[in-house]
């Protein structure tokens, strides 16, 4: 398990640097337990986004993401051949929740079927995200979930 986090230089909207954004990230080796390690990463993440950043999550919006990192880690815990990487990204209006595995096989994203079993877990996370980008990278792929947050 290796763990960073990192905030990044201030900037202003509108100005030449970049916008400052609360940044973690946790490499995950499969073992058992990884899947929780990684809840407790994001619990962490969102904890310290509403102190320091003063990021106002809604009514479920905190919950929704951390469904959506069991769901998008449990994935990559299940289907990739290696590590795989869970970064989390935010400022006071959103959250980016982004997964890297070793799998090329870009996920399946299935029609509801209350009846199906199994095959759930992308439809959970399309039917709790703002923006669901799935794409294969150099590593890979990369999958990113995108929230917008209240103000």
């Amino acid at each position: 398990m290796n763990e960073q986090v990192t905030s990044r230089p201030a900037g202003r909207p509108g100005g030449d640097r970049p916008m400052e954004v609360l940044h973690s990230s946790e490499v995950f080796d499969g073992e058992p337990g990884c899947i929780a390690q990684a809840r407790a990463l994001a619990d962490r993440f969102l904890a310290r986004l509403a102190a320091e950043w003063l990021a106002v999550f809604g009514e479920h919006t905190r919950s929704d993401l951390m469904l959506a990192v069991s769901e998008l880690v449990t994935n990559a815990d299940r289907y990739s051949q290696g590590p795989y990487l869970l970064e989390l990204e935010g400022t006071a209006e959103r959250v980016t929740v982004t997964v890297y595995d070793s799998s090329t096989a870009l996920p399946m994203f299935y029609s509801p079927d209350p009846t199906r079993p199994g095959g759930h877990g992308m439809e959970i996370v399309v039917a709790l995200c703002d923006r669901l980008t799935a794409e294969r990278v150099p590593v890979g792929k990369r999958i990113r979930a995108e929230f917008e947050l209240s103000s």
